[in-house]
């Protein structure tokens, strides 16, 4: 597709189910270039160009350029994650005194909402805008008992382009009995493109966030209180390169096969704050995340193996992407001691993360990235 000279939707099929229904990909485009491809099925981003340096636009995530790849194989390639994403410990909770049985999914716990989750969904779209900030609303109705979560829930998606290089993602989620609620997007991001060859160890990571939740060898957060950042290799407080410690021999990054940890963001204030930057030293891009969410989940990709071919006939293997997953904390439903998922009737759950993206002018100066934006979130265009 050629760039607009104004912003501008459209809509087209990408496939079919075995049962007939039809899947459909929006494209939304920013004059500046930006242009983001969601898809029906699990309301996924597909595709992501965004500019480089010199603008010359990339696919900067990974999946597959057919309906066909994500039927086949489960990967969580851009999809919406949900009932809960991320991991709750066997499989089990108690809510309101009654205790909860899921289905377990990965050994014996439950991970990114079952055997069928959100990803594996086939979403409506309910709404589609146009002008100067295009979006699509996608909706998704989850069954009372649906992977064994209490309640009916009523799930709303909407993509929006709130700025020439700003794509922002609003969630919201409605219950008619007591449940809990956890939802996220799962983009495999690589600031280089998803077909250059190159890895993330390369790219240069800041979280905002003093502590982080160890992991058993389940990946279920140890039955302690957060561990601080400092003196390990999960400080990117100041900004390091993702490779830079990734194979120190750390018992956290043995057990987690690199990162793949939840980071402590600040308490919740409801408006989007800064969490995390990362950035690509040779096309320059610089991909600032802002999110509502108490967590982020980051992981470097320690588990893509080459068993997969995605875009461009591309073998996906270790540390070919890294995840930033702003969510709740996992397995918030056996422990009290952590930021509450529950959402009761007549509550609304919202989840907000902006993408805002930007180019190093300078490079690396002093362990950070000097870029053409301010860190802090000044409200996005058409906010």
């Amino acid at each position: 597709m050629n760039m607009p000279s104004v912003p501008r939707v459209t809509r087209s099929s990408f496939g079919v189910l075995p049962d007939g229904s039809d899947v459909e990909r929006i494209v939304l485009q920013a004059a500046g270039g930006l242009e983001a491809r969601i898809i029906t099925y699990g309301a996924s981003l597909q595709a992501l160009l965004v500019p480089d340096v010199a603008g010359r636009r990339d696919d900067i995530v990974l999946g597959h350029e057919t309906f066909e790849g994500y039927l086949a194989r489960r990967q969580f390639f851009g999809a919406t994650v949900g009932r809960y994403a991320n991991r709750i410990a066997g499989a089990r909770f108690t809510l309101d005194g009654a205790e909860v049985q899921l289905a377990a999914n990965n050994g014996a716990n439950a991970l990114h909402g079952g055997l069928e989750g959100f990803d594996r969904r086939n979403w409506r779209i309910v709404r589609v805008e146009d002008g100067d900030h295009p979006a699509v609303a996608l909706a998704y109705t989850s069954a009372d008992g649906e992977e064994g979560y209490p309640g009916a829930l009523d799930v709303e998606v909407t993509w929006r382009l709130t700025g020439p290089m700003e794509l922002s993602l609003d969630m919201t989620a409605r219950t008619d009995r007591p449940t809990v609620v956890n939802l996220t997007n799962h983009s495999f991001f690589n600031l280089a493109g998803g077909r250059s060859g190159r890895n993330i160890l390369d790219h240069h990571l800041t979280v905002a966030a003093d502590h982080f939740l160890a992991i058993d060898a389940g990946a279920i957060p140890l039955p302690q209180p957060p561990s601080a950042v400092a003196d390990t290799p999960f400080d990117f407080r100041a900004g390091v390169e993702v490779g830079a410690r990734i194979r120190n021999d750390h018992p956290q990054l043995r057990v987690g096969r690199g990162y793949d940890h939840n980071f402590c963001l600040a308490p919740p204030s409801g408006e989007p704050r800064f969490a995390a930057r990362l950035a690509e030293p040779v096309s320059g891009r610089v991909l600032e995340l802002f999110t509502n969410q108490p967590g982020l989940q980051v992981y470097s990709g320690n588990f893509l193996d080459g068993s997969t071919a995605g875009k461009g006939g591309r073998l996906y293997r270790q540390s070919d992407a890294m995840c930033l997953e702003p969510h709740a904390w996992p397995d918030t439903p056996n422990r009290p001691d952590f930021p509450t998922a529950r959402l009761a009737p007549g509550e609304v759950y919202r989840h907000t993360t902006l993408y805002r993206f930007t180019h190093a002018i300078q490079g690396l100066i002093h362990g950070a990235i000097e870029t053409q934006s301010a860190v802090e979130y000044p409200g996005g265009a058409g906010r």
